[in-house]
């Protein structure tokens, strides 16, 4: 190979190195910082359709306070549609298998958004791999059986630890559904160790009221704003016996390398509590959330 060749061939090398370089670099980069969503002039928003966070339909809670933090950057809004099974994926690049309160990243995928935004309970394994925004909403993983169902509804002591233990001495050989990998998966409240049949559920969050209604089982775990939304959408067909957990929150998740981007929401999220925004979305989605907990919004 004479001189001029062995040049050329250099340099078509370093050329394709470099264009997969760029590729690479592009499909699993981690989700844009604050700087790099303003140069590129968009705010992708994550959203799985799940309660009144993200209806499916255009709007929701979520829906609506992401688009007023975009205009609050001077950037366009855009919804990216996941699922529950991918969206940490889509957010930070890695492939999540959690296990427990634990997780084992398996891979790398193509990140799609700069936040995710709909209903996201702060859990231990997503904390590990996300960081949250200040609290946005409150919740707390409920017991819900249908109306006709032999398991009867506690008398509330007061001490929320006393009254999950009331629930799940009731647990004992009936069918209770949950999801894997969700906030309202039964091996993070230990479900199973109370003597209880649990089956997973393969369906979406928002299918599991209707699903202990058609028989599928005699009660399902949920977490407060989709039991809210079904206690509303089903009136008489369910119950609510009591708590499985103590009070949790949910967030705005951020990849760990977008600290700018967390600080600048928990900014706008501060303004929107001060201005009265917020509250009047809370109202508008979920008007009775604030009979269960009225102490969250008087922090607010």
């Amino acid at each position: 190979m004479n001189r001029k060749k062995r040049v050329l061939f250099f340099a078509t090398t370093l050329l394709c190195i470099a264009v997969m370089l760029g590729i690479t670099s592009w499909g699993f980069a981690s989700g844009g910082d604050l700087t790099e969503i303003k140069r590129r002039g968009v705010l992708r928003h994550l959203g799985v359709s799940y309660a009144n966070f993200v209806t499916g339909s255009g709007d929701g809670m979520d829906v609506e306070l992401v688009k007023g933090f975009a205009e609050h950057l001077g950037v366009r809004y855009e919804y990216v549609k996941t699922g529950w099974e991918n969206v940490i994926g889509d957010l930070t690049g890695k492939k999540v298998k959690p296990e427990g309160s634990d997780v084992t990243i398996l891979g790398e995928v193509p990140v799609k958004g700069d936040l995710i935004a709909n209903g996201l309970t702060k859990i231990p394994w997503r904390q590990k791999v996300v960081d949250y925004s200040t609290p946005t909403f409150p919740t707390q993983v409920w017991l819900v059986a249908r109306a006709d169902s032999t398991i009867e509804p506690i008398k509330p002591t007061g001490d929320i630890d006393k009254d999950i233990v009331q629930v799940k001495e009731l647990l004992k050989d009936r069918c209770v559904l949950g999801k894997a990998k969700t906030c309202i998966d039964p091996s993070l409240y230990r479900i199973k160790e109370t003597g209880a049949k649990v089956k997973l559920f393969s369906g979406k969050l928002n299918e599991l009221a209707p699903a202990v209604i058609k028989g599928e089982a005699e009660a399902t775990i949920l977490d407060v704003p989709d039991a809210l939304i079904a206690l509303e959408k089903w009136p008489g067909k369910l119950k609510v016996i009591g708590p499985i957990s103590s009070m949790q929150e949910m967030g705005v998740a951020f990849a760990k390398t977008s600290p700018e981007l967390r600080e600048a929401f928990n900014r706008f999220f501060e303004k929107c509590k001060a201005d009265g925004t917020y509250q009047r979305l809370v109202k508008k989605y979920y008007l009775g959330v604030f009979m269960y907990y009225p102490a969250f919004f008087e922090k607010m």
